[in-house]
């Protein structure tokens, strides 16, 4: 019976997601499971360091949050996309297709584990080399990518 529990609860919760999200529900979670991994991992960060702050906290909870306003932007795009390529997109990619949603899902949650690294590293753990050599480069990649966007913007 336990083991028959076990299983039956989380597909009552995934279901209902998987059926809704269709294929962003994987990558959604995944975005959600790394959002909590920052979260916990910032705030542990900041309590090892004595810089536990509630005002840091409540502005991370609302960046974290508006996440999710990026993602609804991606399927927006995604269905006014779907609507004036109806025949080309779903030949491409499938009927449930969401392109620039999964792409923004995936630019999310490879900022979060860098975010989730260097709290890792602010806590004390030691970072293997060649770990922390692709953060460094992937942070420095993202810098300069939002560095550009906002000097294009600028113009």
């Amino acid at each position: 019976m336990k083991e028959t529990m076990t299983k039956m609860i989380p597909a009552m919760v995934l279901t209902p997601i998987f059926t809704y999200l269709g294929t962003l529900g994987f990558p959604m979670i995944l975005l959600f499971t790394v959002i909590v991994c920052d979260y916990v991992s910032g705030l542990t960060a900041a309590w090892t360091t004595k810089s536990l702050s509630s005002r840091v906290g409540i502005l991370g909870i609302v960046k974290k949050v508006s996440y999710l306003l990026l993602v609804a932007v991606g399927v927006i795009i995604d269905l006014t996309l779907q609507s004036g390529l109806a025949d080309v997109l779903p030949s491409l990619f499938g009927e449930d297709c969401h392109p620039v949603a999964l792409l923004v899902i995936i630019w999310l949650v490879v900022n979060e584990c860098l975010s989730i690294l260097e709290n890792l590293t602010e806590i004390g753990i030691p970072m293997p080399g060649f770990l922390s050599r692709i953060v460094a480069k992937l942070k420095k990649t993202l810098e300069a990518d939002a560095k550009e966007d906002a000097d294009e913007s600028d113009q």
